[in-house]
């Protein structure tokens, strides 16, 4: 699945200029609000969705080079968490989903789920 397609099925906005210019690979989504939770997710090209909408979500992103961000509930992030996901790199995306439904959305839509085999 692709950042625009994850975009399509939340019916997310785009808050940095990162989705729309880069097309990525999503292959697994994290969905949780415990960045500790998160540190432990070791998959290739994960997006996160999470409520957590402070700086430290994006430099958690950054340290497992994660795919992109969704923040979930309609929750937005300040400006100066935008413009350091942009300055890291990682696009970020709103959706009004809960985090429970946008899993499962996305789930339902084909994104695959990886073993820890």
């Amino acid at each position: 699945m692709t950042l625009s397609e994850v975009m399509k099925v939340l019916k997310a906005t785009c808050l940095t200029w990162q989705c729309l210019l880069e097309e990525r690979n999503v292959q697994t989504a994290c969905g949780a609000d415990l960045l500790s939770d998160v540190l432990a997710h070791d998959k290739e090209k994960t997006i996160l969705l999470t409520g957590l909408i402070h700086p430290q979500v994006i430099r958690t992103a950054e340290i497992i080079d994660l795919v992109g961000v969704v923040f979930v509930r309609g929750k937005l992030p300040s400006q100066d968490v935008i413009k350091l996901a942009e300055a890291k790199g990682i696009p970020i995306l709103c959706t009004d989903y809960q985090m429970y439904e946008s899993c499962g959305l996305l789930y339902k839509a084909g994104l695959g789920v990886v073993s820890n085999e």
